[in-house]
């Protein structure tokens, strides 16, 4: 069978098997046709019996290439997990719950991951798995329960540092997410419904989905997850997701409801960032620039001679850092602080943590000009 699209020598060629059919029943009439008029008759791009069937161009069989890239093996999981399960564990949370008149009548228990990411007793894990919690303890593989304080949490990435009163614990080792690629091996390890310690494996999906790819979330919250097939699921919030170094490269955080094995990540450069302030101050302070922005369209990228690329000011708030450094309403900001800024989302989130009344850098296409601006961050009023 030939399907149309698989090019047009295939049609041409069961084309030509019925002429030479009905050219061959000599009953069917005595008049002969020349190899011009059959020609002739064809249609546009046709092959007539007159030529070889061997000038058409086919496709070409390829030789199967060498025995050691014949096919892809991959390595067993089994050391990778086997090093890793110490570190991962279950997060226990007690929520009280009170009726109309401020008195406590249950608790309810949520159960979650996290992993530990210093063996002086820190672990990570998802902020909603413990966010009103009035207990948290921390289950490991072995089996104890240790109960654990929060040291820092911050609503809008959904992270939180944890500390149990415990030393020299198994912990995992962080990577570089930055350097992760579409296609690369992922794992993930977590407790998706209770059952503990399960692990599953696929490849990184995509990068840069945002709160506009993943539902339900925070509208003012800050997000640039890692997209992964490997099976996430209710209880696997806060676990690790690794690579095949047995490094941390993601957390573990959401996924799209109805869908099958789409799951979302945060990615440990951002985690990493906000590392710091969370165990110094145990809560994220933001900074801001003091405008609303939007995406460039290809018609401004057109207009100011660059790529598509940037945050389009729509608005300046009066009296805050923006107006008062002469940041005006069209203006395209195409870096912060040196580091390129590639859509609003970025904007946003590298403005937030730079740190309240810090100078940086802004550069700004204004019409055929673009320039440096020095601005002096204020702090967010509201998220």
């Amino acid at each position: 069978m030939i399907e149309r699209g698989t090019g047009g020598n295939g049609w041409a060629l069961a084309w030509l098997a019925g002429v030479v059919v009905v050219g061959g029943c000599d009953g069917l009439g005595s008049s002969t046709t020349t190899a011009s008029e059959s020609s002739a008759a064809l249609p546009s791009g046709a092959v007539s019996a007159a030529q070889s069937v061997a000038s058409v161009a086919l496709p070409r069989v390829h030789a199967p290439p060498p025995s050691s890239t014949a096919a892809l093996v991959l390595p067993s999981l089994a050391g990778l997990v086997s090093k890793a399960r110490p570190a991962v564990v279950t997060v226990k949370a007690w929520i009280k719950k009170t009726n109309a008149f401020g008195r406590e009548v249950a608790q309810a228990q949520g159960v979650g991951t996290g992993f530990v990411y210093d063996s002086a007793g820190y672990l990570l894990t998802n902020n909603h798995v413990i966010d009103g919690a009035s207990e948290i303890v921390i289950k490991f593989d072995d089996d104890r329960e240790i109960g654990a304080i929060v040291v820092g949490a911050d609503k809008l990435t959904d992270v939180a540092v944890l500390k149990v009163d415990q030393d020299g614990l198994a912990a995992l080792p962080i990577g570089d997410s930055a350097a992760l690629q579409v296609g690369d091996w992922v794992v993930a390890i977590g407790n998706p419904f209770g059952l503990e310690h399960t692990v599953s494996a696929g490849i990184l999906s995509a990068k840069g989905r945002t709160r506009d790819d993943v539902h339900g979330l925070d509208p003012s919250g800050y997000f640039n997850f890692l997209q992964t097939d490997a099976s996430i699921n209710p209880g696997n919030s806060g676990g690790p997701l690794l690579n095949l170094a047995g490094q941390v490269v993601g957390m573990n955080a959401a996924v799209r409801a109805n869908a099958n094995n789409i799951g979302f990540a945060i990615p440990m450069e951002m985690v990493v960032r906000l590392l710091p302030i969370l165990l110094r101050d145990g809560q994220i302070r933001r900074s801001a620039i003091g405008i609303a922005v939007h995406p460039v369209s290809l018609e401004d990228a057109q207009s100011v001679e660059l790529p598509p690329k940037g945050a389009k000011v729509t608005r300046v708030m009066p009296g805050k850092a923006a107006a008062k450094a002469g940041i005006a309403l069209g203006d395209i900001i195409l870096s912060f602080d040196g580091k390129p800024i590639a859509n609003p989302h970025e904007l946003h989130w590298l403005a937030s943590i730079a740190g309240v009344n810090k100078t940086v850098t802004l550069k700004v296409a204004r019409g055929e000009r673009v320039f440096d601006m020095r601005v002096t961050l204020g702090e967010l009023d509201s998220p």
